[in-house]
């Protein structure tokens, strides 16, 4: 759990996630013009949530694509699930 809520922890990593979330590959040039960051930066903070199990991913030519790690366990799930929903009210408050 550790890991995960590290990996978590970095908004750019969490905004990442949450396109992830949809359950579709999402390929890192892509991840890259949604967040507004650079490559390596980009790859960097995939590493971080794949190493904590968060997403999977799979080499595509010269891409590389990612997705929500279909054998997260549910546990897990539902704190990221959480964490979204905590992030979604605040806004609404914020706003």
């Amino acid at each position: 759990m550790q890991a995960i809520l590290s990996a978590i922890s970095e908004p750019v990593r969490r905004d990442a996630l949450r396109i992830l979330w949809d359950g579709q590959e999402h390929c890192v040039c892509e991840l890259m013009a949604i967040l507004g960051v650079t490559q390596s930066r980009m790859s960097r903070h995939m590493k971080t949530l794949k190493q904590a199990g968060l997403v999977v991913d799979r080499r595509d030519a010269q891409w590389v694509r990612y997705r929500r790690n279909p054998d997260l366990p549910a546990a897990y799930e539902t704190v990221i699930d959480a964490v979204f929903a905590a992030e979604a009210l605040e806004q609404e408050h914020v706003a």
